[in-house]
C-alpha cells in the first residue's frame, strides 16, 4: 500500500513538493450523475427552466470549478490548465443527466482533482437550477474514470457495479 503523499512523517498535512518532477502531459476524465424525476429532465431538456439554460450554466460552472480547484481543495497545486471540457448527456433510464469532465495540463502534477471538481460543480449547478421543481434530485456516482501521464502512469476505472 502506497503512503499518503499529503502527510509528513509526523502525521501533519503538507503540500507535496513537485519541484524535481518533470513536466509531462497529463489528462483526467471523471463522471457523475444527477438523478431526477422524468418531468424535471423534460423541463431541463426543453430549455424552459425558470433560471435559464441549465445545461449551459452547468457546463460553464464545471469549467470554472476546475480552474479554481486549488482554492477549494486544501493542498492542491494551482495548475495552468490547457483544456477543460464538460459534457452533459440525458439518460432517460436514470432518469437524469450524465456529466463527464476532461481536464488536461502539461505540468508536474496530475489533473484528477480538477476533473472531479468540474463534475461535482456541474452536478451541483444542475441541482441548484432545478431544485425549485425537484428537491429530491440525487447527485451520485462521482468518480475518476481515467488518468494518464506522470510517474504513476495510466489508470482506468473498473466498470461500476450497479
Amino acid at each position: 500500500m502506497a503512503s499518503l503523499t499529503h502527510i509528513d512523517a509526523e502525521g501533519a498535512a503538507r503540500m507535496v513538493d513537485v519541484t524535481d518532477k518533470p513536466s509531462t502531459s497529463r489528462e483526467a476524465l471523471a463522471e457523475g450523475r444527477v438523478a431526477m424525476a422524468p418531468a424535471t429532465l423534460e423541463l431541463i431538456l426543453s430549455g424552459n427552466a425558470k433560471k435559464g439554460d441549465v445545461l449551459a450554466a452547468a457546463r460553464l460552472a464545471g469549467i470554472m470549478g476546475a480552474k479554481r480547484t486549488h482554492e477549494l481543495i486544501p493542498l492542491c497545486h494551482p495548475l495552468l490548465l490547457t483544456k477543460v471540457e464538460v459534457e452533459i448527456a440525458p439518460d432517460p433510464a436514470l432518469p437524469g443527466l450524465h456529466v463527464t469532465a476532461r481536464a488536461k495540463v502539461t505540468g508536474q502534477t496530475g489533473v484528477e482533482m480538477e476533473a472531479l471538481t468540474a463534475v461535482s460543480v456541474a452536478c451541483l449547478t444542475i441541482y441548484d437550477m432545478a431544485k425549485a421543481v425537484d428537491r429530491g434530485m440525487r447527485i451520485e456516482g462521482i468518480r475518476l474514470l481515467e488518468k494518464s501521464g506522470g510517474r504513476s502512469g495510466h489508470f482506468r476505472a473498473e466498470p461500476p457495479m450497479d
